[in-house]
This record gives structure tokens, C-alpha cells and sequence, in this order.
């Protein structure tokens, strides 16, 4: 089997989840563009929360070019993706309990706000507490996650429950368990994650709507531009400036 076809079939099988979403997440999408709109109309912040490799698609919705300037990252030292060293550290403190409350109690969030959770598992402490937590104060959750992951794995929470079981809206980004597309009879693991092109897609058709849902009440979506188009960095300055008191990743 040639590296060529292999790379064909991972695209094949990362085009049809897209799909599924697309067609099956269509709710829920609309649910969750409409809660960050209504969110933003209210005063209220945005932010994105996640572990691990879950972190890319909640880094990818902050401060970025055709993003929510609103949107901000609530980052927990040491699982932040896979700068701490060993990697592996990130992992384990995942399963810490009690380290969603303290990252809640040090941080901006408030009652009103919206926090999106991405979490692949859902099953580990961090997030199910963060999820748990959140509500507890006020905060609306998003969550982001594969709702197989509930049926084929055991929760590492004391409660036994999943992210999913403690969020307003949930995305179930369809992702099976194991995250690994691929196989090959001369390969013993299975290989070709989709999870982080899935859940990113996910999140960036959820801001498309809830620019929609801005616009339609009349409201200018607070948009960021590319700082590598002219005018960029003034445009952004600007929408900075006007919600300043929204925005925690500039200061």
C-alpha cells in the first residue's frame, strides 16, 4: 500500500466526519453560534478551554485573524498542549482533582459569560470539573467532544460523569474512540488522528454563525482582521480598544 493512498484515505475519512457534522451537528451549531451571540450582545465574555491536543482547536478561536476578538483562552499551566516537560506531565494532571476550581477562582470568568470546554474523552477530572464549576457560577458551557467516548470508556471523575453531562450545548464531533482513522496489517497501532481538523472546523462553523446571528440583530460582529493585510493592525486596534474590558489575553 503506497504513502499516497494512505494520505488519500485519511482525507477521505477527515472529509466524511466533516460531513457528519455538517449534516447531523447542524443544531447544535446553530444552538451554540447563537449562545456566543446572545452572550456577546448581553456584555458578556467568551472563553475556550482546553487539555492537551484539545488545546489546539481552543487556541485556534483566540486572537486570530477573522476570530471573535472577544474570545479568550483560560489556560491551566502545564496542559496547555505539549510545552511542559515531560509531556506526559500534561496528561496526568488532567486527572487532578480540584485544579478546575482553582484555575476558575484565579480567573476572569463571571457569571454571564460563555466558556467553551473542548475535551476528545470528556472523561478525565479537568474538564468535567471545569464543566461542572462553571455552571456552578453563572457561566454558560459549550462543550466539544466525542459523546462515543460515554458508552466505550469509564469517566476518571469521582462522579463518574462526562464533560457531556454537565453543558448547556454539546458538540459531538464524532470522533471514534482511539482517535486514529488508519490501519495497515504492517503497522500494530492504528494511526491518522482527525480529532484536532474536526473539532477546529467545529468551532470556526459555530463563530460563523454567531456572526450571522450578530449581524442579524443589527449588532457588528467584534471581528479581528489579518495583521498582514493593510489597515490590519489599525482595524484591530481598534476593536481592542472598544472592548477592552472584554478582552484578558493583552494585558
Amino acid at each position: 500500500m503506497s504513502d499516497r493512498k494512505l494520505a488519500g484515505q485519511f482525507l477521505d475519512a477527515a472529509i466524511d466526519l466533516l460531513q457528519r457534522i455538517r449534516d447531523e451537528e447542524a443544531g447544535t451549531i446553530e444552538a451554540a453560534g447563537t449562545l456566543l451571540a446572545d452572550t456577546v450582545e448581553s456584555g458578556g465574555r467568551l472563553f475556550a478551554f482546553g487539555a492537551g491536543h484539545s488545546s489546539l482547536a481552543a487556541q485556534d478561536v483566540v486572537y486570530r485573524a477573522g476570530g471573535l476578538a472577544l474570545m479568550n483562552l483560560l489556560a491551566v499551566p502545564g496542559v496547555v498542549g505539549v510545552d511542559v516537560m515531560p509531556a506526559t506531565l500534561g496528561s496526568a494532571l488532567e486527572r487532578v482533582d480540584g485544579l478546575a476550581s482553582a484555575v476558575l477562582d484565579s480567573s476572569p470568568v463571571r457569571a454571564g459569560d460563555a466558556l467553551v470546554i473542548i475535551s476528545l474523552s470528556g472523561r478525565n477530572a479537568l474538564p468535567v470539573e471545569m464543566a461542572m464549576n462553571a455552571r456552578a457560577l453563572g457561566v454558560k458551557v459549550i462543550g466539544v467532544t466525542s459523546v462515543a467516548y460515554a458508552t466505550e470508556t469509564k469517566s476518571r471523575h469521582s462522579s463518574g460523569t462526562f464533560l457531556k453531562d454537565h453543558c448547556d450545548i454539546v458538540l459531538d464531533s464524532r470522533i471514534a474512540v482511539g482517535d486514529a482513522e488508519l490501519t495497515l496489517d504492517t503497522v500494530p497501532a492504528p494511526f491518522g488522528p482527525a480529532s484536532t481538523v474536526v473539532t477546529t472546523a467545529l468551532l470556526q462553523a459555530v463563530t460563523a454563525t454567531a456572526a450571522g446571528a450578530l449581524a442579524d440583530r443589527g449588532i457588528e460582529p467584534p471581528f479581528l482582521r489579518s495583521g498582514n493585510v493593510d489597515g490590519g493592525h489599525e482595524w484591530n486596534g481598534r476593536v481592542m480598544e472598544q472592548y477592552r474590558d472584554r478582552i484578558f489575553y493583552r494585558y
